[in-house]
């Protein structure tokens, strides 16, 4: 097996700038220049991904960006000691010590104990006070493979069990009535947190006098704790960023929870709290998936309301695409079979015909009824998809019927998305209320899969039917009679708008909601009213832009100022973009994002506007240039996309050309990889 760190991989008191967006390119740039990944800019954005999602930054001046990546080819820590700090988000100070954690998308299982095990290390004290006082690269990588050598009676697998104090009956409480507490920490990568977080959680135990057992769902592999050790256990600590694995092992112990970075920032408060919730009938409990154990259980600590209603809304929207995506396609496929007519004959024909007995239009006429029969079907259930995943997002499963019961009664009721929208929060709040209620024990089995689901319905859908579908539908036909109104100028600024939010953030949630408008609309489209088919062209047509303008300028017109990696990319976005996968240019985003992204905002408003100023439509929800079926005027949807897709690069030309970051400057011991890139 290879080594983890080497001297080459070790900056000391280097200037890397007070930025850590530039500290994690500078770290993934080296771990490529060292042969140890194939492409730079592919990880930084898996790590810088991973950053954005929780702070990287521990108490004590540490700081451990890690990922995963498909282009790491051999597990690698980078060490550096940058000169000054840099915030890497944690509680108390900016880090003085970093460590990059890159491992391959399919590491083996014992370089992930080894990577575990150092991020055990850095809880250590001594560890950390050594690494600050090393005078040489060489003095660090043989502090750090001191760290990582196993322990004579070590086996290479770690314990996932770790303990604050042992004893003959180790979950029981000790002499003086004091609580055992059992724990899980796991986050999305499992290599850093996961254990960070279990180390801390034990020696806080320890401080406290408490008896503390930890199960890490890492990636090192998880011990499941014993089940006596649960059964004795007088409270739950969850320190998770992701689900919990068996969580039914755990239902009716009161129950601790927060992101597991706060195991690693708090770990005496999750102790203290944990210990109250012990002694406290009243503290939130522990709910299994089957409704046993108490219904009652809470929400992440560092999500805010806002926060959970978006996460809940962007649900709801990612689980409505596949019935649009798919029944659009098939309304558009049976316009083509079928002609502009099918809408009144399709559902008369599929009944009283077949294949062995077709109607006066023939095999065509049959199938495309057929076609837009199923995908009539299929769209029908926008708006209760809409809804019921909305109340999933909030409330887990017990939320799912009545969200769809909600909103099919907002179709119903003519109230359409924006009442699939309330609807579903209606729902999912009621659902999540209910399941927070105490509950006798053999009341407990039924509740997710009876009372909650009546009662849920029984608000959610009865005010939609007796206060709120109506109103709500009267809006919902304005809006409609509005955009259909739409001409000349007003028409045009719509599809400036709908055009910049579908650039702004290439998949993200300002990009969902103008997709989400588009499709809402799309089924309500006809030969009289075509406003609907042509906001969907212009949205779809939008997100086209950025990943064709990359591509544009990263392999035609400034391959320069690309390096191969983004060339490479450039390549791939050609496909991406025409296919009407914005995704295609996070990846220049992601390394560029002050001037890519203001550059397709404005590409892609132009071609939002081209499109509603033409009056080009789209009957197909996704797809790109290759649902052109689907398109009327093929000829202007082209035009519209290469004229924003021009201006974009030539935006992010000139913007790299002529604003450019001052690049850091770095002792002559660092390795000139280790800059930051210039952007």
């Amino acid at each position: 097996m290879t080594s983890l760190i080497t001297p080459q991989l070790v900056l000391l008191d280097t200037d890397l700038g007070t930025e850590r967006e530039g500290v994690i390119r500078a770290l993934t740039s080296l771990v490529a220049e060292q042969g140890r990944a194939t492409d730079a800019a592919a990880l930084f954005a898996d790590a810088w991904a991973r950053e954005q999602k929780t702070d990287t930054g521990v108490p004590g001046g540490i700081a451990i960006p890690h990922c995963r990546s498909e282009a790491v080819t051999e597990a690698t820590l980078v060490f550096a000691r940058p000169r000054p700090a840099v915030d890497f988000g944690a509680s108390d100070a900016p880090a003085d010590l970093i460590f990059l954690i890159a491992a391959p998308a399919g590491a083996d299982q014992q370089h992930l104990v080894l990577l575990s095990t150092l991020a055990r290390s850095l809880v250590v004290p001594e560890f950390v006070a050594s690494l600050r006082a090393a005078g040489s690269a060489e003095e660090v990588v043989a502090i750090v493979d001191g760290a990582l050598a196993p322990a004579p009676a070590e086996s290479g697998q770690p314990e996932a069990s770790a303990q604050s104090e042992a004893s003959a009956s180790p979950a029981a409480p000790d002499a003086q009535g004091r609580p055992s507490i059992v724990a899980v920490t796991a986050c999305p990568t499992g290599i850093a947190h996961t254990y960070m977080a279990a180390d801390a959680l034990a020696a806080a135990a320890k401080r406290a006098g408490v008896t503390l057992h930890v199960e890490t769902q890492g990636s090192a592999g998880a011990k499941p704790l014993d089940p006596a050790v649960i059964a004795a256990a007088s409270a739950v600590i969850f320190a998770v960023d992701v689900d919990v694995r068996d969580r039914d092992r755990f239902a009716g112990k009161p129950l601790v929870q927060a992101p597991v970075k706060r195991g690693i920032d708090a770990p005496d408060a999750m102790i203290e709290e944990a210990v109250a919730a012990a002694s406290d009938p009243n503290a939130a409990r522990v709910k299994g998936s089957s409704g046993s154990g108490a219904a009652k259980e809470p929400t992440n600590k560092d999500e805010h309301i806002g926060q959970t209603l978006k996460r809940s809304l962007l649900t709801g929207v990612s689980y409505m695409i596949p019935f649009v995506a798919g029944g659009g396609l098939l309304i558009a496929l049976g316009f083509l079979m079928g002609g502009y007519d099918i809408t009144d004959v399709a559902g008369k024909v599929i009944l009283e015909n077949s294949l062995w007995n077709l109607p006066d239009g023939g095999v065509l006429a049959y199938l495309g009824s057929a076609a837009f029969s199923i995908g009539a079907a299929s769209m029908g259930f926008l708006v209760p998809a809409l809804a019921g995943y909305i109340a999933y997002g909030i409330a887990d499963r017990p939320g799912i019927a009545p969200g769809f019961t909600a909103g099919a009664v907002a179709g119903l009721m003519g109230a359409g998305f924006i009442g699939g929208i309330i609807g579903g929060l209606l729902a999912g709040l009621a659902a999540w209320w209910l399941g927070r209620l105490d509950t006798p024990n053999w009341l407990r089995g039924l509740m997710p899969v009876a009372v909650i689901p009546l009662l849920a319905s029984i608000f959610a859908s009865g005010l939609m039917v007796v206060l709120l579908g109506g109103p709500i539908a009267a809006l919902s036909t304005g809006l409609s009679d509005f955009l259909s109104g739409l001409t000349g100028a007003s028409a045009i600024a719509l599809g400036l708008i709908l055009g910049a939010m579908m650039g702004f953030d290439l998949g993200g949630p300002v990009n969902k909601v103008a997709y989400s408008f588009a499709v809402a609309g799309l089924g309500a489209g006809t030969i009289a009213n075509q406003s609907p088919w042509m906001i969907m062209a212009a949205v779809m047509a939008s997100g086209m832009v950025a990943p064709l303008a990359m591509a544009l300028a990263s392999t035609v017109l400034a391959r320069r100022r690309f390096t191969p990696v983004e060339r490479e990319n450039g390549k791939a976005a050609w496909l991406l973009g025409a296919s009407f996968i914005s995704e295609g240019a996070i990846p220049f985003a992601a390394a560029d994002p002050l001037r890519v992204i203001p550059a397709s905002a404005i590409g892609s408003a132009i071609t939002g506007g081209i499109i509603m100023a033409a009056g080009v439509t789209s009957q197909a929800p996704h797809g790109g240039i290759f649902v052109f079926f689907a398109i009327n005027n093929i000829a202007m949807f082209v035009v519209a996309i290469a004229a924003g897709a021009v201006v974009m690069a030539l935006l992010v030309i000139a913007l790299k050309r002529w604003v450019v970051r001052r690049p850091v400057e770095a002792p002559a011991s660092a390795p000139a990889s280790a800059q930051p890139a210039t952007v």
